[in-house]
């Protein structure tokens, strides 16, 4: 794990929504410190990496789907609803879109897609299921990735 003090300006240990990453410019494998846990990102082999950690495709796919997870159970367990297991994929794709507003411009653009498919275990009632469902679309993560952003760079 990347070690923050070698960064002046930064605070040590890294904070809740902070991350850096350290690459050492010999392939995409990438170290990284996220709020004091470590992990490695990385890029599957076929596109020159090592595969021995997630792309960033598959970081935000992650983001998401634990995001989701965990919203869906704060809410199962606020309402007290017999839930016994959240579980969700999120696939990630670049894909044509031929009926969005950029294809006016460009008929080949594409944009991204992130696909999420949630399985909710236990004896739920339909409406319940439903609701959890729009529940799902009012996760921190996905409200992010439907909002503006922005993103500042500076370099040191």
């Amino acid at each position: 794990m990347p070690d923050v003090t070698a960064f002046p300006g930064l605070q040590s240990p890294l904070g809740e929504g902070e991350a850096l990453a350290t690459s050492d410019n010999r392939g995409f494998r990438t170290a990284m410190n996220v709020a004091g846990h470590g992990l490695v990102a990385d890029e599957p082999v076929a596109v020159g990496g090592t595969d021995q950690g997630p792309s960033p495709y598959g970081l935000i796919s992650a983001a998401l789907a634990s995001c989701t997870a965990m919203t869906l159970h704060s809410y199962a367990k606020l309402k007290q609803l017999p839930v016994t297991a959240i579980r969700v994929v999120v696939r990630h794709a670049k894909v044509h879109e031929l009926d969005c507003e950029a294809s006016d411009t460009d008929p080949g653009a594409r944009i991204d897609r992130l696909e999420r498919q949630i399985w909710i275990d236990g004896d739920v009632p339909d409406a319940t299921r439903q609701r959890l469902m729009e529940i799902a679309d009012r996760c921190p993560v996905h409200r992010t990735l439907h909002g503006t952003i922005r993103i500042v760079t500076r370099s040191e």
